[in-house]
């Protein structure tokens, strides 16, 4: 059986849903030997900017020495984006008999994520890896990456998102998140609203954490000159160039750094070039991605207001005669909020519909984005959209294309001419 015939009999357990929790996957690392035992494990959990820090961590333990997995979700393009090793994704068949041997040991019940989380921690034991980098899927404590233990938990940007099972209040969403912290281990976070920061310092204070937050134990600022400078426990560093673009993403990568020294401390050999290297050499596809034109095509996965805040104050970034949006999004998210910081920069907005599930219906988004003052127009499928923004579009026009993940990962679908699979979780 290839790759694809066995992913479906994965992609069938959607239909379990979300069900937080971590008994079945933890009877599933059992039954496989428990895998996640040989490697050690950093968390990171947030709303905004989870996968961008994990990617920079990653490529800094890389350039390090360090054997370093990299596990996120979703996948934009395809399924082995999950899973990667010192930057690179698993052979097709290597996952397959390894996705394989998972399935046989999981219960009926084994939601999709669960499975997933479960062949990271055996791809990652194959693959004899040092350190693992895991990112949440959307929760903490109740999280399936919450089974595997971890050396230090790193908390991005906490906003309202994912509320059905979250929680309605930053602080009950804070209060699960930072929950998936291991008592006495160091926790790194970056600046959060009030309500929800007094709740992570006071678990922090209850499980015996060392508690390290940006602002007050390190920062990083940009230079005129589109460096950046990072302000650090004990490292002070100039003139860095992170390789993953926008200006947002000085967050996110001293986020990464400060977790890199709080591990160097530990014990793990991190030397101060490894540090620049790796914020230099990490890549996320879908953040900021520039797709060369004319006219260029800017990617970038915001799908809630926190997200679409930080692209609007990072479009100042690129000069353009007229902004022309190709934007699709999930229905179960707060639409006028995600568009409000856009509204006024574009000329013309085109409502799709991405090829999932939960997308919302693109006359509904039209109609949404035309009562916030868009100009909207529904064009049905992502690739219909993107070749009518091209057909308006000038050589010194932008198409800016965001809105999901889905959306964006159908994008660069489309235009690689791969088959995009629009997988949630």
């Amino acid at each position: 059986m290839s790759l694809a015939g066995i992913l479906e009999k994965l992609y069938a357990r959607r239909r379990f849903g979300i069900r937080p929790g971590v008994d079945r996957v933890r009877l599933v690392l059992e039954r496989l030997g428990h895998p996640e035992r040989s490697f050690r494990s950093i968390h990171v959990v947030g709303t905004n900017g989870k996968g961008s820090t994990s990617a920079f961590l990653a490529a800094i333990l890389s350039a390090a020495g360090v054997r370093t997995a990299l596990f996120t979700s979703p996948h934009l393009v395809n399924f082995s984006e999950r899973f990667r090793i010192d930057g690179q994704e698993p052979p097709p068949e290597r996952l397959e008999t390894l996705l394989a041997t998972v399935l046989a040991a999981a219960p009926a019940e084994a939601t999709f994520f669960e499975i997933v989380t479960a062949l990271a921690a055996l791809c990652f034991a194959e693959e004899r890896a040092e350190v693992a980098v895991m990112e949440a899927g959307m929760g903490g404590r109740s999280d399936a990456t919450a089974v595997i233990p971890a050396l230090m938990t790193v908390i991005t940007p906490i906003a309202l998102d994912h509320c059905d099972y979250l929680g309605a209040t930053l602080p009950l969403i804070a209060a699960e998140k930072s929950a998936i912290a291991e008592p006495g281990t160091p926790v790194v976070s970056a600046r959060q609203p009030a309500e929800a920061l007094e709740v992570i310092r006071r678990t922090c204070a209850a499980g015996g954490n060392r508690f390290v937050h940006e602002g007050d134990d390190f920062r990083a600022f940009w230079m005129d000159d589109g460096s950046l400078d990072y302000h650090g426990l004990g490292v002070e560093l100039s003139r860095l160039l992170p390789g993953i673009p926008g200006r947002y993403q000085s967050q996110n990568a001293s986020l990464a750094l400060t977790a890199a020294e709080v591990l160097g401390a530990s014990g793990m050999t991190i030397a101060p070039d490894a540090l620049t290297a790796g914020i230099a050499a990490a890549r996320w596809p879908g953040r900021m991605e520039l797709v060369p034109g004319p006219p260029r095509l800017l990617l970038d996965g915001a799908h809630n207001p926190a997200g679409a805040a930080a692209l609007a104050e990072a479009l100042d970034a690129y000069r353009c005669r007229r902004l022309i949006l190709v934007t699709g999004v999930m229905s179960d998210k707060d639409v006028p909020a995600i568009f409000a910081p856009l509204a006024g920069k574009v000329h013309h907005a085109y409502a799709v519909t991405p090829a999932v599930e939960r997308a919302l219906n693109d006359a509904v988004l039209a109609g949404i984005l035309n009562g916030l003052g868009f100009r909207a127009t529904a064009c049905g499928s992502v690739g219909n959209g993107i070749e009518t923004a091209r057909r308006e579009a000038g050589a010194d026009d932008l198409i800016l294309v965001c809105g999901s993940l889905f959306t964006v990962g159908e994008t660069k679908a489309w235009l690689a001419g791969d088959h995009f699979e629009g997988i949630r979780g």
